[in-house]
């Protein structure tokens, strides 16, 4: 993994998606919900906002958060000189965790759903193990490589769930599907043999976190196929967020050495540095809040579209902020990849139609 080093300063999930749980489609509106009683319902905050104007602005904090950890973790990891991506992705579920259980058992945000089986648990936890791969891979690549190139290549996801859905349930998309897919992958050899700051280490950390993502949507697809033990994505989040804490603690431990008393030393001559690391583990629970209210409040192919979208945005927002070198055929190549990821998602479409 990654090897313990000292407090100098160096500089991506991409935690892209680095802290978040895959969100399956959910109902729009509150029909799914019924007539809850909870905070939110008695706030009754579409009579105060209109649905336009709260849809919008739940759209920007779906960006300013999934943007917001991308940069605050490449901040961080490269140019803070805070180099412990392990550490700090366990810092994210504990963040998670705590979060999870303020949102569900107190403002009651979904539902409260319980394990009821060790069959279940087991799953989860499987899934947890497969979650903490894909973030902390993701959150290491960030120390090497730019937000832009990490973006770039976490787009592939599509072209990894393909793969790992025919090797794993041996099913077979369309022929079209594939084709949308080449330029994916063509796009990005495009782009990494053209990126000024390639980092061979980061560049398997970050495909390690792209196939990682792909592989727990599939696993997820079908470990949790009965109706009695399929979960909210945020009642997932609220169990697996403390079993990835748990996983990774003895891998900081081991890796990072003393990374905790390193830390608090640190902290106590630096307090910006403890402002930075609570704000950039209250980020990382944004992400998947914003995952789901986005999901509620519009549609699952919304999210879609955002998060094609997204990937741009942070490319273009880091460049304007690390200054990074970009070149022509790089653009080029990232260019080529959203176009086929998009694609990718129309062609799907078009498949799952003429199916039924």
């Amino acid at each position: 993994m990654v090897e313990a080093q000292s407090w100098t300063t160096r500089r991506s999930s991409n935690p892209r998606l680095e802290t978040s749980v895959d969100i399956p489609n959910t109902p729009t509106g509150e029909v799914r919900y019924g007539t809850s009683n909870n905070i939110f319902a008695a706030l009754s905050v579409t009579s105060i906002v209109s649905p336009a104007i709260l849809t919008s602005l739940i759209i920007a904090s779906w960006y300013f958060s999934n943007i917001g950890v991308l940069l605050l973790n490449k901040y961080l990891l490269s140019y803070y000189g805070f180099r412990y991506p392990i550490f700090l992705t366990m810092l994210h579920m504990i963040s998670c965790t705590f979060y999870s259980l303020i949102a569900i058992r107190w403002f009651q945000i979904v539902p409260f759903q319980q394990i009821l089986s060790r069959k279940q648990f087991f799953k989860i936890f499987a899934l947890s193990a497969i979650f903490c791969f894909s973030v902390v891979c993701g959150n290491t690549s960030l120390r090497y490589l730019p937000v832009s190139f990490n973006q770039a290549i976490g787009a592939t996801t599509p072209f990894f769930t393909a793969i790992f859905s025919f090797l794993i349930t041996c099913k077979k998309e369309s022929a079209g599907v594939y084709f949308a897919l080449m330029p994916v992958v063509f796009g990005i050899v495009l782009a990494s043999n053209s990126e000024p700051l390639f980092h061979l280490f980061g560049f398997l950390m970050c495909v390690g976190s792209t196939a990682g993502r792909a592989l727990k949507s599939v696993v997820q697809g079908l470990l949790l196929t009965s109706d009695s033990e399929k979960l909210h994505s945020m009642n997932l989040l609220l169990y697996m967020a403390p079993m990835a804490a748990a996983i990774l603690l003895p891998f900081t431990l081991y890796i990072e050495g003393n990374v905790l008393g390193k830390t608090l030393e640190k902290a106590k001559g630096d307090s910006f540095m403890v402002f930075l690391l609570i704000g950039n583990a209250t980020v990382a629970y944004l992400v998947n809040l914003t995952n789901f209210l986005v999901t509620k409040h519009t549609s699952a192919l919304t999210l879609q579209v955002l998060g094609n979208a997204k990937a741009a945005v942070a490319a273009v927002v880091s460049v304007m902020i690390f200054k990074n070198p970009v070149t022509a055929m790089g653009i080029s190549g990232f260019a080529v990849t959203i176009m086929g990821v998009v694609l990718y998602s129309e062609a799907r479409k078009r498949s799952k139609v003429t199916v039924h």
